[in-house]
């Protein structure tokens, strides 16, 4: 089990996430961010600090989001366990179906 990150995320990018993960598992892509489940350890330090709770504990995503489970596993399929977001920066692995939204987000 591990954290997802879902739709309210998507174009707000606001990393106060990323800046209070211990273990620097939270990825950038071009639209939202991402949680990389083989590096969270499910401390929950992340869920409380999103100015627009976007984050869940897997079994908690609301129906209405629920694909967005499947697109944090889907970010992670060629980028694989880099060991450290810092390392990677903002990667362009957003899944197609993300990247094909409308704009969302605060304006």
């Amino acid at each position: 089990m591990t954290y997802v990150i879902a739709e309210p995320c998507v174009d707000v990018l606001d990393r106060a996430c990323v800046e209070e993960c211990p273990v620097d598992c939270i990825y950038e892509g071009k639209r939202m961010l991402y949680i990389q489940p083989d590096e969270c350890v499910d401390c929950g330090a992340c869920e409380p600090v999103c100015p627009v709770e976007a984050i869940f504990y897997e079994d908690d995503v609301p129906d209405e989001w629920e694909r967005y489970t499947a697109a944090n596993v889907d970010f992670f399929d060629t980028l694989g366990s880099p060991g450290g977001a810092s390392k990677v920066g903002v990667t362009d692995h957003d899944p197609e179906w993300i990247m094909k939204l409308p704009p969302m987000g605060e304006e």
